[in-house]
């Protein structure tokens, strides 16, 4: 007799739309890296909140650190286009 095996999966994401200055304030945010985040935030608030989601965090500095840079260096040479007159 063969045995059926299933499992189900649930993934949720979000969306979220951000104006440049939550870009800029994220890359502040993330800009020394996780492992001073989190040294800090443990210092002053503890660890019962964020250490749960100490890995997805580390994952989200990561993702913020690779995009929203060349995210805002477009917002960037937008700006310059614009100055110099090209639409």
């Amino acid at each position: 007799m063969n045995k059926i095996s299933i499992k189900a999966e649930v993934r949720i994401t979000a969306t979220v739309e951000l104006t440049e200055g939550h870009l800029r304030a994220l890359d502040a945010l993330a800009g020394y890296g996780p492992d001073a985040f989190l040294r800090a935030f443990y210092v002053k608030l503890g660890t019962a909140y964020m250490k749960p989601f100490e890995k997805d965090l580390r994952e989200l500095f990561t993702m913020i650190r690779n995009d929203v840079p060349l995210a805002l260096d477009d917002v960037k040479k937008a700006r310059e286009q614009l100055k110099g007159g090209v639409v």
